[in-house]
This record gives structure tokens, sequence and C-alpha cells, in this order.
């Protein structure tokens, strides 16, 4: 099974941090991580300093970047600004999000849901030929609107189909196995973005890859959450995935022990402990 694993720590994990970490140790973050043979690095987001100062300096942390044969860094976006500030970093991937319900658009991207969706049409326009992918966020629920119907996800995705690569997340941490499978195979998601919230986040990758998605983000030690939604704890540890599915017999290509040493050096920076695991109870045998 040929898969794609995206680490997002160094923009969804580092941004849900309280303290704003300088853009050479976010670029550092990202050079690590491409050393230990992560397919793909979510490196920055182009997003309002003043909204997100954890993601401040973004073209600082895309000139830090060491690039690397057979890796793809991408970028996020919300907005046409985004997109201008993407456009001349020359990263390989753009990934535009928006969420599934009008509230939390609201709350964290100051627009309605049609308007979102347009944003997201009018960014896919001016991309062109640059990989794409569309990540849907709180497709399980949403923390002020409650469960989310499949029937717009389906509906929502549908839009993009063919255009880009479609990320169904699960920005809470509520959703099981049994709706993850569904929903993905519902909507011919490519890929599944899991939060570890409720302790399901890793089922939930194996169901995902059992309904055909083939991307998975993860992120180091299991750093992220959401500014925007409350008690959204950290994101799938990206060494603890690994650990899965090389027990499952699917091939990563991922050093885990070098993902298990960065983790380490971020729990000295951070001066706590991580979410993840196997950082913690290291490789085995």
């Amino acid at each position: 099974m040929d898969i794609t694993l995206c680490d997002v720590g160094p923009r969804d994990g580092l941004q849900n941090e309280s303290e704003a970490f300088e853009p050479a140790m976010r670029a550092e973050l990202v050079n690590r991580l491409a050393a230990a043979g992560l397919p793909r690095v979510e490196a920055v987001s182009f997003v309002r300093d003043d909204r997100v100062p954890q993601m401040a300096g973004a073209e600082d942390v895309v000139a830090g970047i060491e690039r690397r044969d057979g890796v793809e860094y991408s970028g996020l976006v919300l907005n046409e600004r985004g997109w201008e500030r993407f456009a001349p970093s020359r990263l390989d991937r753009v990934n535009v999000t928006f969420a599934a319900t009008e509230s939390f658009n609201r709350e964290n991207g100051n627009a309605s849901l049609e308007e979102a969706v347009a944003r997201v049409e009018a960014i896919l326009a001016r991309a062109g030929a640059v990989p794409a992918t569309v990540t849907i966020s709180v497709c399980f629920g949403c923390p002020f609107e409650g469960r989310v119907d499949p029937g717009v996800v389906a509906e929502l995705a549908g839009r993009f189909a063919g255009r880009a690569e479609v990320v169904l997340a699960d920005t809470i941490g509520v959703a099981t196995p049994s709706t993850v499978r569904a929903l993905v195979a519902q909507t011919g998601a490519q890929g599944f973005h899991g939060h570890n919230t409720r302790n399901t986040g890793y089922a939930n990758c194996l169901a995902a890859l059992e309904a055909g998605a083939r991307v998975l983000d993860a992120s180091i030690g299991g750093l992220g959450g959401c500014p925007y939604a409350p008690r959204a704890t950290g994101n799938v540890a990206t060494e603890d995935v690994v650990y899965l599915l090389e027990g499952e017999g699917i091939r990563t290509g991922v050093d885990l022990d070098g993902l298990i040493a960065i983790s380490q050096w971020l729990e000295s920076l951070l001066g706590r402990k991580l979410e993840g695991y196997v950082y913690r109870a290291g490789n085995w045998p």
C-alpha cells in the first residue's frame, strides 16, 4: 500500500503552543522532519500575524528550509491574501482549508460557509498547475453546531473532486472508526486528518486507509489542536502512526528512530511531556 504521511507539526502543531518560536527554529523542525524521511511536511501557514502570532514570519521559515529531493513542502492558506504570500514562496503544494459548518468558518476565517467555499474556488483557480489540497475541517463534529451531516460533507467534497486532493479533518477529535470509514467511502476523500482528543485517532487512521484514503496527516510528538476549537487537543503523533503502520505491514519509508529524536528535542525546547507515546517508550524490538 502506497501512502503519504504529511507531518503538520511545524504548522498545526506549533500554532497551538502558547510560546511563539522564531522562524529559524521552525525551519529547523521542518529540516529535521524531512531528514527523517517524511514524504510531505506542512511547513508554514500564511495567515495574519495578529491572528496567529505563532505562525509569524512564514517567509523567513521558507527561506531557512534546506530542500531535499523526494520531500514535498506545503503551505496553508485561508484566503487570497494568503495565496499572494504563498505564490512567491515556491513551496510545492498549497493546502486550502475551510470548515463544513457556518459557525466554525466564522470563528476560524471570519467568513460564511458560502464565502469560505468561494475563497477556495478562487485560490484553486489561481493555483493552476500547483498541486493543491483542500482540507475540510470539523467534518465529524463542530464545537459550535454539534454533529455534522455526512451529506453536507459529501456535497462539499464533491465540489473539488478531480481538481484537488481532498482531506477530511476530525478537528475536535470526536470521530470513531466506523464514522471515518463511512465518510471516507462516501466522499472518496484522498486523505484524513485526525486528532486523538478522545483516544480514537489511531484507530481512525487505519479506518481511513481501509476506506481508500492514502494520505494521513500527523504531527510530531502529537503537538497541535486548534485555537478556535475548545478542548481540541493534539493531532495523532507522527512517530506513533509510523509505529502502527509498520507493525501492520504498511511500509512508510520513515526513520522511526529519527522521529523519536525529534520529539525528544521538542520536549527539551517546550519543557513538558508531549502527547505522543512512542518517543517515550522507544522503538521495539
